[in-house]
C-alpha cells in the first residue's frame, strides 16, 4: 500500500533533527521502533517490553501467521493488544471496547482504526488512540507484567474484550479457560497449538487485575454466548469485561507465566505491587537508557546517532525470559512436562534466567561478539540458560521455545557462542558440562545430526556421512531422512566444519588434546566441498563426483538461505587455507572484491526484504548482508592482507544496508532477533570477530567506524578497565580509510586487537583519510 502524504509528512518529521538533539536528548529519546515495521514479523517490533522480557505489550495490526503478523506500519486497524510475541509463542490479547453491540456480534467485529498522528511509540512505552470508540490507550511493563492505562470518554461503558482462541501470530489458540478472582481480577491460561516447528503445545498463564471493581462478565464459546458468569473455558472463546466505571483512568495489570496462574500473580506481587503508571512508564525508560549508555557515541549525522541506538535497542530484545520471578519455569524437554527451578543466589534470587530463542544460526558473527564486550552479564546469562536445556533435555538448543528444543536451522550453532564467552572470560558457568554438552552436539546423536525442525529423527543432518567421508553429500540419497528442512549438505558442511574449529579451540584451552586434534582434522573438512575447477564450493554426490551441472548463483543449491557463490567465503576460521584453494591471497582479494563490486549494482544485498531473497531477480548475487551466511566478508580482505579494502567495503555497506530511518526499510532481510541490529553496530564501531572470537584472547578486526567517538564502557564484574574508546581523527564520508593507528599512545602497524587489551580499557586513535594506507597489515 501507498503511503499517504499525511504517513510520509510523520516519518518526516520523526526523523528530521534539530541541531540541539544530540547535546539534551537521551538515548532512548534516539530510538527510532518503526523501523522496517512495514515488514514485520510477529516478534520483531518492540514497545512496553525491557530489555529481553518476558512481556512485550503492544498492539497487533495483523494476526495471520510468524510473517507478516504483530503490528505493521502500513496496516489500519488495531486488533488487540497482547502480551507475548516470541518465537514460536503468542500470549494474552486485551481490546478496550466501549459499544452497546450485541456480543454475538462485537466478538467477529471489535477492530479500530487507529492513526500514527495520535500515536507515540518509545522503548518501554507505547500510546495509541483508538478512533472506533475513542478511546486513549497507554502501555508500559516491567519484565513479567504489563501495565494498561485506559481513557475511555466520559459517560461510555468501559469494556475490554479478553480474546482466547483464534490465530494468534504463529499460534493457533487452543483449549483456554478465565475466571474471575474476587473483585476486580482475572486469571486463567491460553493455549498454544503445536506447530511445525514448536512440536509440543504450551500454555501461557495470565492474572490480570484492575484498579476498579468488575460489573459483570459476558463470555461466549465458538457460537454460544452465556450472560453474567464468572468465567468460561473450551476453544474458540472469550469474555467481555463491563466494569463497573467507578475510575476516572482504568489500569490493568498482567502478569504472565508459562508455569501457572499462582505464579502469574506473584510476578505481579515481585514486581509491580503499586498503580503508579508514570513511575513504570520512567523505570522501562530508564532500564533502556541504562542498557543502550554502555556504548556511548559522537560525531556523524543525527539520523546516523538514530540508526545505532536503534539497531543497538533490537540487539537487546527478541530473546524472551521465560522463568519466572521466583525462578520457575516449563520444562518440555521430555513428552512430559514439568517445572523445573533455577538455581538461586542467598538471597533467594534465581542466578540466571531462561530464555526462549530464535536460532544462534550466524550469531558468531552478531550477538557472540557484541553481547560479551558491551553486556558481559548477557552472554553469562544465555550461556546458563542453555546449559540448563541440556541438564534437562541432553541436548543444548540451537533455538528453544516454550521450553522445547524447536532445532530451527542447522548445525551445533550454539557452539561458537559458548566458546566464545569462555574466551573472554565469562566462566561462571559449569565450564566441564559446557564441553561434554557441546560434544554431544557434535555426535552423530546431537544437534548436528538434525535438520531444521528434525524432531524426531537422526538423519537430515549428514552427520553419517559427515563422519565418514568429511562431507554431507546434496542430496541425501533418498533412502535417507526427508524429514526436516534445510537439508543443503554443502551449506552443513562448512557450517560444521567452523563450528568444529570452535570446539577444537575449547578442548585447546581445557587441555584435551586428543580432543583438540580430533577436531581440528575435522576442521579442514571444507575442503572437500571446494572445486578447484570451477572455483566455488560446491555441492557433491554420495558418491563424490560434483553436482552437475552447477550454477553457482542458483539459491539454495546446497546451501542454506544462500547459494554457492555465497557460501564459497564461508571459511572464517582459515582464511588462509581458503586463499591456498583458490591459487593465494592475491586471487582471493581479487575475487572478494569482485564479488563486492557486483554484489553493490544490487545494494549488497538480496532485495529490500527476506520475502524477496528467493526470487530469482534479487538471489542470484555473490554477497547478501540481508541475512547471515556472507555477512562476515567484507572483513576477510584484512585477515587476507588488505585491510585498506574492509574499511572502504564496510563503510559502503553500512551506507546502503543499514542507514534507512523508515518504517518501510531497515535490514532488507532477515534481522532475527537482534543478528542484523549486532551487525549494524559492530560494523559502525569498526570492530569485527570473523571466528566470533572462538580462539584465545581473540581477534577483533578494525573496520571503519561510522562516528568520531565511542566509548564503550566495560562491566567490571568481568573486565578490568572502565572505558575502552575509539576516537577516529578526520573522520566524515569520504575518508573511509585508516591512515595511522594508536593505541594508548603507542603506534600500531597492525589493524586488529586483542580481547585483552580492550577490556584492560584504554583508547584507540584513528587517523581517517580519503586515501588508503597499503603499509598497514
Amino acid at each position: 500500500m501507498l503511503m499517504t502524504f499525511a504517513k510520509r509528512l510523520c516519518i518526516a518529521s520523526l526523523v528530521v533533527a534539530s541541531v540541539n538533539v544530540h547535546a539534551t536528548e537521551s538515548h532512548t529519546d534516539l530510538v527510532y521502533p518503526y523501523l522496517d515495521t512495514a515488514n514485520s514479523r510477529w516478534f520483531f517490533f518492540d514497545s512496553a517490553s525491557l530489555p529481553f522480557g518476558m512481556v512485550n505489550l503492544s498492539p497487533d495490526t495483523e494476526l495471520g501467521g510468524a510473517w507478516g503478523s504483530g503490528y505493521r506500519y502500513n496496516s489500519e486497524e488495531i486488533k488487540g493488544f497482547s502480551h507475548v510475541h516470541a518465537w514460536q509463542l503468542s500470549g494474552l490479547s486485551v481490546m478496550p471496547v466501549s459499544s452497546d453491540t450485541p456480543l454475538k456480534e462485537l466478538k467477529n467485529d471489535y477492530y479500530s482504526s487507529f492513526s500514527h498522528e495520535k500515536e507515540q511509540v518509545r522503548p518501554g512505552y507505547h500510546q495509541v488512540y483508538l478512533n472506533r470508540y475513542n478511546i486513549n490507550v497507554e502501555l508500559t511493563a516491567t519484565t513479567r507484567v504489563g501495565l494498561h492505562k485506559i481513557q475511555y470518554p466520559a459517560n461510555q461503558a468501559q469494556q475490554l474484550l479478553f480474546q482466547l482462541g483464534g490465530q494468534l501470530g504463529p499460534s493457533e489458540l487452543g483449549h483456554a479457560e478465565i475466571h474471575q478472582q474476587g473483585s476486580s481480577a482475572l486469571s486463567g491460561f491460553i493455549t498454544n497449538k503445536a506447530t511445525f516447528r514448536r512440536p509440543r503445545p504450551t500454555k501461557v498463564y495470565f492474572y490480570a487485575q484492575f484498579n476498579q471493581d468488575i460489573d459483570t462478565l459476558t463470555a461466549w464459546r465458538k457460537e454460544q454466548i452465556f450472560e453474567h458468569v464468572s468465567g468460561i473455558d473450551g476453544e474458540d472463546a472469550g469474555v467481555l469485561v463491563n466494569l463497573k466505571g467507578q475510575a476516572q483512568a482504568t489500569l490493568l495489570k498482567v502478569g504472565i507465566s508459562y508455569v501457572s496462574e499462582h505464579n502469574a500473580k506473584a510476578n505481579i506481587d515481585a514486581e509491580l505491587a503499586h498503580w503508579q503508571f508514570e513511575q513504570v512508564k520512567q523505570q522501562a525508560d530508564s532500564t533502556w537508557n541504562k542498557m543502550l549508555s554502555q556504548i556511548e557515541i559522537s560525531g556523524g549525522t543525527e539520523n546516523q546517532r538514530r540508526r545505532f541506538y536503534t539497531d543497538l535497542w533490537h540487539a537487546l530484545q527478541g530473546r524472551r525470559i521465560i522463568s519466572d520471578a521466583n525462578g520457575q519455569y516449563m520444562d518440555q524437554t521430555a513428552s512430559i512436562a514439568r517445572v523445573g527451578q533455577l538455581p538461586l543466589d542467598p538471597q533467594g534470587k534465581p542466578k540466571f534466567n531462561q530464555h526462549n530463542s530464535d536460532s544462534f544460526w550466524g550469531a558468531q558473527w552478531t550477538i557472540s561478539t557484541l553481547w560479551p564486550l558491551a553486556y558481559p552479564k548477557v552472554a553469562s546469562d544465555f550461556t546458563n540458560s542453555l546449559l540448563q536445556y541440556y541438564r534437562d533435555g541432553g541436548q543444548i538448543p540451537r533455538g528453544p521455545s516454550g521450553g522445547n528444543y524447536t532445532y530451527v536451522m542447522t548445525g551445533a550453532s550454539s557452539t561458537p557462542f559458548i566458546v566464545s564467552n569462555y574466551m573472554k572470560g565469562i566462566r561462571d558457568f559449569d565450564i566441564d558440562l559446557a564441553y561434554r554438552g557441546l560434544q554431544h552436539s557434535h555426535s552423530a546423536q546431537g544437534m548436528m545430526a538434525r535438520a531444521g525442525y528434525e524432531h524426531y529423527s537422526l538423519a537430515g543432518g549428514g552427520m553419517s556421512h559427515y563422519l565418514d567421508k568429511g562431507y554431507v553429500p546434496y542430496p541425501l540419497p533418498e533412502n535417507e531422512s526427508n524429514y526436516g528442512n534445510h537439508r543443503r549438505g554443502t551449506g552443513m558442511t562448512l557450517e560444521y566444519a567452523f563450528q568444529d574449529h570452535a570446539l577444537a579451540q575449547f578442548a585447546k584451552a581445557l587441555g584435551h588434546d586428543e580432543d583438540y586434534a580430533y577436531y581440528s582434522n575435522r576442521a579442514q573438512n571444507y575442503r572437500h566441498v571446494f572445486d578447484a575447477e570451477s572455483g566455488f564450493m560446491r555441492s557433491r554426490n554420495a558418491d563424490g563426483s560434483w553436482q552437475t551441472p552447477f550454477d553457482p548463483y542458483l539459491y539454495e543449491n546446497g546451501f542454506v538461505e544462500s547459494n554457492p557463490a555465497q557460501g564459497t567465503w564461508f571459511v572464517p576460521h582459515d582464511i588462509q587455507g581458503l586463499a591456498e584453494l583458490m591459487g593465494g591471497n592475491e586471487v582471493l582479494i581479487q575475487r572478494l572484491d569482485d564479488a563486492f563490486k557486483i554484489a553493490e549494482k544490487q545494494e549488497f544485498t538480496s532485495g529490500k526484504a527476506h520475502a524477496h531473497e528467493a526470487n530469482a531477480d534479487y538471489s542470484r548475487t555473490p554477497i547478501n548482508y540481508g541475512n547471515q551466511p556472507s555477512m562476515q566478508t567484507a572483513f576477510m580482505f584484512s585477515a587476507a592482507g588488505a585491510p585498506w579494502k574492509t574499511q572502504y567495503w564496510s563503510r559502503k555497506v553500512v551506507d546502503t544496508v543499514y542507514a534507512d530511518l523508515s518504517p518501510d526499510f531497515g535490514y532488507n532481510g532477515d534481522e532475527d532477533q537482534g543478528l542484523m541490529g549486532s551487525l549494524s553496530v559492530l560494523m559502525k564501531i569498526g570492530l569485527f570477530q570473523l571466528t566470533g572470537g572462538t580462539e584465545v584472547d581473540p581477534i577483533y578486526w578494525i573496520g571503519s567506524p561510522q562516528f568520531e567517538r565511542i566509548d564503550i564502557h566495560l562491566d567490571q564484574q568481568y573486565y578490568s578497565g572502565r572505558t575502552f574508546s575509539i576516537v577516529a581523527t578526520g573522520n566524515n564520508a569520504t575518508s573511509p580509510y585508516i591512515k595511522a593507528i594508536k593505541l594508548n599512545g603507542l603506534t600500531l602497524s597492525r589493524t586488529y586487537l586483542r580481547h585483552s587489551e580492550i577490556v584492560q580499557g584504554g583508547v584507540l586513535e584513528l587517523t581517517m583519510s580519503d586515501t588508503p594506507n597499503t603499509s598497514l597489515k
